[in-house]
């Protein structure tokens, strides 16, 4: 009797940390984009985060968003936003529990903001790969000044 090989694709190291990404931005409590960040070094996930209101506040999906009301483009008027972004939270709950980031890759589901990327480029991040794009052209630009690598997955 011949046995029969049951094969499976194994997701790559990026698939399956952007996969990770993917799930993670199902907790956005964002009205308007839902964002997933994990942070991972040699393999292994460092921090996650999503989009949503700082902790113990009420949520976008709870109150309405400020930015969809005033028509503001996506892109523009950061500070008018009640929410953290996905990086900024996976950064914080990093730095709440001690860990160092520095040198990790960032899988993301969105291309930072521009505020993201200062704040990727001080924590010593040394690669990004996300999933979509986002119209931010500084951003991207200044990421490329930090020599932090770029993958678009």
């Amino acid at each position: 009797m011949k046995k029969k090989i049951i094969t499976h694709k194994r997701p790559s190291w990026d698939e399956y940390f952007l996969e990770m990404a993917k799930l993670v931005s199902k907790r956005s409590t964002c009205l308007r984009r839902s964002v997933g960040a994990v942070l991972v070094r040699d393999k292994r996930i460092l921090a996650t985060g999503y989009n949503g209101a700082p902790s113990g506040l009420k949520h976008c999906v709870e109150i309405g968003c400020l930015r969809q009301k005033l028509k503001i483009p996506s892109g523009e008027r950061h500070e008018l936003c009640r929410a953290l972004h996905a990086e900024q939270n996976a950064l914080i709950q990093a730095s709440l529990h001690g860990i160092s980031v520095k040198g990790a890759t960032l899988y993301s589901t969105t291309q930072p903001c521009v505020i993201c990327a200062k704040m990727l480029i001080n924590a010593g991040i040394r690669e990004i790969a996300i999933t979509h794009g986002y119209p931010d052209k500084m951003s991207m630009d200044l990421l490329k000044q930090a020599k932090i690598k770029i993958r678009k997955i």
